[in-house]
């Protein structure tokens, strides 16, 4: 080896440390920046979940148990034309089941709107909001007595419970694997630095 060439070794030296030092420091930017993506869309899964279909979720799942249980109780497998004898027990799971859990999901649609996954509204929560204001009218004839209405004019969206349920499914494995991400992350940055 020449005197010559140590120079030389100690330039190409600097300019790999040089390269070294910049392409970590873009790889730690890269990598921060990705874990910032992630930990934004968990708390945007999170705001829907909490905001939306989780309440959506919940109220449906209660008032399908609900409604499965007054049809049990009075003998029936479908919803039939309500009788005469079954108004009085009706018009009680009504105002005190069943609209109360219409009045949270409805308000839940209308109020947190800007959190459905969709571009667009689906029309089975428009078609709910308006089965919903259907009840209110028939509910305010019962008030004054006039109980030719049994049932809003408007028939329930089948489509709403599945609407309900597929997106609360989607949304809670989206939720598990953005944590399973971020803290497989989190793991390794915090032992995976340490152990050099």
């Amino acid at each position: 080896m020449d005197i010559l060439s140590v120079p030389t070794i100690l330039q190409n030296a600097a300019i790999l440390t040089i390269i070294l030092a910049l392409a970590g420091y873009f790889i730690t930017t890269l990598s921060t920046r990705m874990l910032a993506r992630r930990q934004d869309k968990l708390n945007l899964v999170n705001k829907r979940l909490n905001e939306f279909y989780g309440p959506l979720y919940v109220a449906s799942e209660a008032g399908n148990i609900a409604y499965r249980s007054l049809l049990k109780r009075q003998g029936k497998d479908k919803s039939d034309p309500i009788r005469d004898e079954e108004m009085k027990e009706w018009m009680l799971w009504m105002t005190t089941i069943f609209m109360p859990l219409n009045d949270i999901r409805e308000k839940v649609i209308i109020e947190n709107a800007h959190l459905i996954v969709e571009e667009q509204m689906p029309q089975c929560l428009l078609d709910f909001v308006t089965h919903v204001v259907g009840y209110k009218a028939v509910l305010a004839k019962w008030a004054e007595g006039d109980y030719s209405e049994r049932r809003s004019t408007i028939g329930w969206p089948p489509e709403f419970d599945i609407y309900v349920k597929a997106s609360y499914a989607a949304l809670k494995a989206e939720q598990m694997q953005l944590l399973h991400s971020l803290t497989w992350r989190a793991w390794y940055h915090l032992f995976g630095h340490r152990q050099r």
